[in-house]
């Protein structure tokens, strides 16, 4: 009877296709513990306050330099080309050490890649800032490259680390606030970096440290993350299982991925768009006031991400719908501003509307991607999916100044039907409802926390 009993199991693990069925990767038996600070109330939100500063430092770190850029130029006699690199150096080395930083993580514990890498982060501000000092654009350069080893072990693992954390749907809301805070640095960022340059035009490479020590502090005292209970496998073997999760997987993980990197590239292709036209006749807005009109859009998608996450922890179910609607929305206001690209009000307004679908769409994504492998794979999953997320970042605006450059009707045709693919592709291939797309569903039921 026994013996029926087991067979039935292992015949229904064999139809849900986000379960892993391979026992070579449960190594133990044993119950993983229970996820830490699952409770309402105080501690919940202080674990979620101490989660929220990883991102927002990210964003930081790059975003509060951009309007410094100009000064910089003629300060230390280099060419745009040789300013830009300091955004797009930083993203580059981010998007290329995400995965090894996730294979740490996983290989040891969370807080034990973020606490260094935010250490790592905010000294190499520092130096960066006294390159900026003393007028050496080489040292620059290289403290920014560091800057992003550390960013790689920054928010990614903050990601998995949710995943980690909680189960029942409190991982949406927790992902929808990390999103949310992202995109609230993002609002905060180019004012907070314009308003420190009113000291000195290099004050913001010496106040992001600080921002660094305070979001250290927070994960350090302020997060109990759970121990694994497993013994991590060696380094052949890992490799082979994340190869096995990709055959078992990837036919909707890739489309995941691809639709979060997609609406991260619209979205930082848009605002450096509407920056630059911005400054142009007949508007000519700059400075402090620019940045309050880019704010316009990205509020949108930090009220949408705080409003996603919380729904969704009271009914996962919406996960699927909520994606479908949020990519159909930058469908449609991308092909509207074709006809209004020539309305600066109306582009606002559906540029603000494309925001809310990406703000609908990413927190969805982080839940059902983040729990959909169980502990010891999910630092890797959830980095190669932020390393697209981070190339989406870098080129979206050089290819939107190259589009806008031949035609800005172009420009919007072509993200377009490009977002118009991505939406057939996560309609047809991404089902949560379907394959159980919540954290902790991924691992098996014996290691599930209870």
């Amino acid at each position: 009877m026994e013996r029926t009993v087991n067979v039935s199991m292992q015949q229904t693990k064999s139809r849900m296709p986000w379960k892993l069925v391979d026992h070579r990767m449960n190594a133990s038996s044993q119950p993983a513990p229970k996820p830490s600070n699952q409770g309402n109330g105080a501690a919940k939100w202080k674990t979620y306050i101490a989660l929220a500063t990883v991102p927002m430092v990210l964003v930081l770190g790059n975003s509060m330099l951009v309007p410094i850029l100009p000064d910089m130029e003629g300060r230390l006699a280099i060419s745009r080309f040789q300013s830009s690199l300091i955004i797009t150096l930083f993203s580059v080395m981010a998007g290329l050490f995400i995965p090894f930083a996730g294979y740490l993580s996983d290989r040891f514990t969370r807080k034990a890649i973020i606490l260094p890498s935010l250490a790592v982060y905010g000294l190499a501000g520092i130096v960066a800032g006294f390159g900026a000092l003393w007028g050496s654009y080489g040292l620059i350069i290289a403290a920014r490259a560091v800057q992003g080893l550390g960013a790689a072990g920054t928010a990614p693992i903050a990601m998995a680390l949710v995943g980690d954390l909680y189960r029942d749907g409190n991982e949406s809301e927790a992902l929808g606030l990390i999103e949310a805070s992202n995109g609230f640095g993002k609002v905060v960022s180019p004012i907070l970096g314009s308003l420190f340059a009113l000291i000195v035009w290099y004050a913001p490479f010496f106040a992001f440290p600080a921002f660094c020590a305070l979001s250290f502090i927070a994960v350090l005292w302020m997060i109990d993350e759970p121990k694994a209970k497993q013994k991590p496998p060696a380094a052949g073997a890992y490799v082979s299982q994340i190869g096995h999760i990709f055959r078992e997987k990837g036919r909707w993980l890739v489309p995941a991925f691809f639709s979060g990197a997609l609406a991260l590239f619209i979205l930082f292709g848009v605002l450096f768009y509407l920056s630059d036209l911005l400054e142009k006749p007949p508007y000519g807005i700059e400075g402090v006031a620019k940045g309050g009109m880019l704010a316009i859009p990205l509020l949108g998608l930090v009220v949408s991400s705080l409003t996603t996450g919380r729904i969704l922890k009271k009914k996962a179910s919406l996960s699927r719908a909520f994606m479908n609607i949020g990519l159909l929305m930058i469908v449609i206001t991308l092909a509207a501003a074709i006809l209004l690209v020539n309305q600066m009000a109306w582009l606002i307004v559906l540029l603000t509307l494309s925001s809310i679908g990406t703000g609908l769409l990413l927190p969805c994504l982080n839940t059902i991607i983040t729990g959909s492998v169980d502990r010891q794979h999910r630092g890797m999953i959830t980095s190669l999916y932020s390393s697209l997320r981070f190339f989406g970042v870098a080129f979206g605006p050089p290819i939107f100044g190259w589009l806008s450059g031949r035609s800005e009707r172009l420009l919007f045709a072509s993200v377009a039907v490009l977002a118009l693919l991505t939406l057939g592709f996560t309609f047809w291939l991404v089902r949560p409802s379907a394959q159980g797309g919540q954290a902790g569903q991924g691992e098996p039921a014996a290691q599930r926390p209870q």
